[in-house]
C-alpha cells in the first residue's frame, strides 16, 4: 500500500474516532440533561406540594383565629368546626368550595360565618369571613388572605386598623343599596388613605353576600352539618 493509501486510512480512522466521540458525548450530554429535568421537575413539584400545604395550613391557621375574634369562646357553646357545612356559591365570590360555620348556644343557631371572597382586590382576590346573626345583621368580618400593598391596603388587617370593624352592626334593614360604597363613590364606608380599590372591592363584596343572605336565608340556616350547601335557584 501506497504512503499516501496509508496517510488516507489513518486520517479516516481518525475521523471516525473523533465521530464516535462526538455520538458519545452526545449520548451523555442528552442522558445528563434527562436526569437534570426529571430531578428538577421532581423537586418543584415537592416544593410546590410542600408550598400548598403550608398556605393552606396558615389559612386554616387565620381563619380559625378570626372565628372566635366574631364569636368569642364565651359566647356559644358548640364546636363550630364540628357544626360546619360546605358551601359552593358564586354569589359570595367563591371559585371552590369553602366551609361555612354554625356558632350555637344551647343548642339554638346564633352566627352563621360565611366564605367571602372580593375578587377586585388591588393586588388580587381578598378572602374575609363573614358573621351574621339569625336576622341578617353584621356581626363582624375579618381578612383571612389577601396580597394588598403593605402600608396602604393591608390596613383592611383588624390588627393594624379597625376599618374592618365598621361594618360590625350593619344590615340591609339599617343600610341602604346606595350606602354600601366607600364615600369618594358616595356611600357610607370610609375608604384608606391612599387605597380606595381595597376597600372598595371588600364593601362590594359584603353587600353581594348579603343579599345572597336574604334570599337563601332559609335554606342556608336549615343546612345539616358535613353537607353541601347548593343555592336554591331563583324563579
Amino acid at each position: 500500500m501506497s504512503e499516501e493509501s496509508n496517510e488516507i486510512s489513518t486520517a479516516n480512522e481518525i475521523d471516525n474516532e473523533q465521530t464516535r466521540s462526538l455520538g458519545q458525548s452526545i449520548v451523555r450530554a442528552t442522558i445528563g440533561l434527562a436526569i437534570f429535568a426529571v430531578v428538577t421537575a421532581g423537586l418543584i413539584a415537592i416544593t410546590q406540594v410542600g408550598t400548598s400545604e403550608r398556605i393552606a395550613k396558615q389559612i386554616r391557621e387565620a381563619r380559625s383565629k378570626a372565628l372566635y375574634e366574631i364569636v368569642p369562646a364565651d359566647s356559644h357553646n358548640n364546636s363550630m368546626l364540628d357544626d360546619a357545612f360546605q358551601i359552593a356559591a358564586k354569589e359570595l365570590g367563591l371559585t371552590d368550595i369553602e366551609d361555612a360555620f354554625i356558632a350555637k348556644q344551647d343548642g339554638k343557631a346564633i352566627s352563621l360565618i360565611l366564605p367571602v371572597v372580593a375578587k377586585e382586590g388591588y393586588s388580587g382576590p381578598i378572602r374575609l369571613i363573614l358573621g351574621l346573626s339569625p336576622d341578617g345583621q353584621i356581626q363582624g368580618v375579618r381578612v383571612i388572605e389577601h396580597s394588598e400593598t403593605p402600608g396602604l391596603g393591608d390596613k383592611i388587617e383588624a390588627r393594624k386598623s379597625d376599618w374592618i370593624k365598621t361594618f360590625e352592626g350593619r344590615s340591609l334593614d339599617n343600610t341602604a343599596s346606595a350606602q354600601w360604597a366607600v364615600k369618594k363613590d358616595g356611600g357610607d364606608f370610609d375608604q384608606l388613605t391612599g387605597a380606595t380599590i381595597t376597600p372598595r372591592a371588600i364593601v362590594a363584596a359584603i353587600h353581594e353576600a348579603l343579599l345572597f343572605y336574604q334570599t337563601q336565608q332559609g335554606k342556608l340556616n336549615d343546612t345539616a352539618p358535613g353537607t353541601l350547601f347548593v343555592p336554591a335557584i331563583e324563579e
